[in-house]
């Protein structure tokens, strides 16, 4: 049988600006570690700290433009394109850009504090 999901859970984000996090399933809100899939809405200037997460992450735009780092360069993801960061590489987010950005982040498995390796 299906299962909805009634509503989203807001988590606290990392970066030096707070960030819109909106879990619909994953490790707090559907108590699922196969996936994680959230809501993201971050502030223009908001900036991630780095990380080598043991988790894929595949990340649509909705809006605006998602910058990630990572040891080869800098890639810009645009409203209407997708990334996929691979578990063990290392990567920074952030939207330097006006307006911020919004974005649909799945996790495979689901993401958690854990697993992220967030740099120090």
């Amino acid at each position: 049988m299906p299962t909805l999901i009634p509503q989203a859970t807001r988590i606290q984000s990392a970066g030096n600006k707070p960030k819109l996090i909106d879990e619909y399933v994953g490790r707090v809100n559907t108590k699922s570690a196969a996936a994680s899939v959230a809501h993201m809405r971050s502030p223009p200037g908001w900036l991630e700290p780095g990380q080598t997460p043991e988790f894929d992450e595949f990340t649509i735009v909705l809006k605006g433009m998602l910058r990630v780092e990572h040891k080869g360069g800098t890639l810009d993801v645009n409203a209407g394109q997708a990334v996929i960061v691979h578990a063990g590489e290392w990567i920074r987010y952030s939207t330097p850009e006006n307006g911020g950005a919004e974005y649909i982040a799945v996790c495979l498995p689901a993401f958690s504090i854990e697993s992220v390796h967030r740099d120090e």
